[in-house]
């Protein structure tokens, strides 16, 4: 997929989300007997516009959005103005954009979930690394152990895993059947429930393969590849059994570098490795580049429908522990806030990445997490957001409709306009040099 389509595609998404933002606010207002006095898609000089009612409804030339027009906007003293309603009303018609963002992303990640999807599946998974004090510790799980069954259920995927363990009630034991050096094993453990992630669970990392030696001096060891890890990529190409590890081996070009995504313990990391002299090779296999490797057996991709009820299930959860994820990657945003914190060009960026790496399908997920995004950063409690318009509408519903002082709220709504522009030019800054730069995401 070209890339010119990709951002095409990703301007729509982006200019779909703010109208439907807009559209939030427009409706409400409405129907709380606000005066709109127009709509417009897009921002001057006009192109082409209809009245109806007391509503001009117009498109603009610059399409980056839409904007609702509502009668004296900072005048209560304007007859029907939005400045001139209750506190609670105020409230409603500042969250509604913001709730209709977060409803369009539900829609989005159900409709995202019910396409079919790749999904990765074998004879059994495969333990990568044990999380210390955890149950599978206690137990004695290792490394490179193949989990078979739980609870006497064969375990095909990642998933069949954690919805099993993930059923258990507190006390309640799981049995293990697992496979070690050839023979089947049973060990039986308890999981214990992670209030982070919201979820029970026994403290292995998984995967689809291992590294089981590695030849010294091999162009592996020198790229520093040893036992233990699992091979995630070559080349930004996936690999989960051994055609398509011989099919991502083929991408290395004669003398030129590779690069490996890997899982070293708990994190992931990237090597490279040089020096590798293709233009002998027949036969692409692992000890091309000097190293043995433990598979899942049967391993390969399959093609996953899932019911409607449980993609608009799975939709509803994403949107409920989106918030939840937000502050477990506070510490990245503290280690790397240029690429947790991201305008248009680097959403754009980041969406080509994505699709150009894992499919056009996931467009929608994409789509999804700019439309969410758009809603809880418009939830700050920052003017001139409409959290800000939401904190000053909650202060006077508390304080039994008393208004605040109008030079208090202009000189607040100067301030945090001031930081939102500073904020903007700093994350747009940074977005262009990412690019200049050629740094990426993924």
């Amino acid at each position: 997929m070209t890339i010119l389509l990709i951002v095409v595609l990703f301007v729509i998404a982006l200019f779909i989300t703010i109208v439907i933002h807009e559209l939030g606010h427009f409706v409400t207002a409405k129907r709380a007997g606000v005066k709109v006095e127009e709509f417009g898609l897009g921002f001057p000089p006009r192109i082409y516009s209809i009245k109806r009612g007391e509503t001009v409804y117009s498109i603009n030339a610059i399409p980056v959005g839409a904007f609702v027009k509502a009668a004296g906007e900072d005048d209560p003293t304007v007859p029907r103005s939005l400045a001139g309603k209750g506190p609670w009303t105020r409230l409603r018609v500042y969250a509604a954009g913001p709730l209709a963002n977060i409803f369009l992303a539900f829609i989005l990640f159900s409709a995202f979930f019910m396409l079919p999807s790749s999904v990765i599946a074998g004879n059994g998974v495969m333990v990568h690394s044990i999380m210390e004090n955890s149950p599978a510790a206690e137990a004695g799980l290792e490394p490179g152990d193949v989990i078979l069954k739980v609870n006497n259920e064969p375990i095909y995927t990642w998933t069949d895993m954690q919805t099993i363990i993930n059923s258990s009630q507190e006390g309640e034991e799981v049995t293990l059947i697992l496979q070690r050096d050839g023979k089947q094993k049973e060990y039986t453990l308890e999981p214990q429930f992670d209030s982070t992630r919201q979820r029970w669970m026994i403290g292995v990392l998984l995967c689809w393969n291992m590294v089981s030696q590695v030849k010294e001096n091999s162009p592996a060891y020198e790229a520093g590849i040893r036992p233990g890890d699992t091979i995630i990529s070559i080349n930004k190409k996936p690999v989960y059994n051994l055609e398509s590890m011989s099919f991502a081996l083929q991408s290395i070009k004669d003398g030129e570098e590779t690069c490996l995504s890997l899982y070293r313990g708990e994190k992931e990391i990237s090597v490279t490795m040089r020096n590798i002299s293709t233009s002998e090779i027949t036969t692409f296999s692992p000890e091309v580049i000097g190293i043995k490797m433990h598979w899942v057996d049967g391993t390969l991709i399959e093609q996953q429908h899932l019911p409607v009820w449980k993609a608009i299930y799975l939709g509803g959860r994403y949107i409920v522990s989106f918030p939840a994820l937000i502050i477990e990657a506070i510490p990245l945003i503290k280690a790397e806030p240029g690429n947790a914190l991201v305008g248009p060009i680097g959403a754009g960026q980041l969406t080509i990445e994505v699709i150009r790496l894992s499919g056009l399908s996931n467009m929608l997920l994409m789509a999804g997490i700019i439309s969410i995004g758009l809603g809880l950063f418009n939830f700050l409690p920052i003017p001139p957001l409409d959290g800000g318009g939401m904190l000053v509408a909650f202060i006077e519903g508390v304080r039994r409709g008393k208004r605040l002082s109008q030079q208090a709220i202009h000189l607040t709504y100067t301030i945090g306009t001031i930081i939102i522009i500073a904020l903007a030019v700093a994350i747009t800054f940074n977005d262009i040099l990412r690019l200049i730069s050629g740094e990426s995401f993924i």
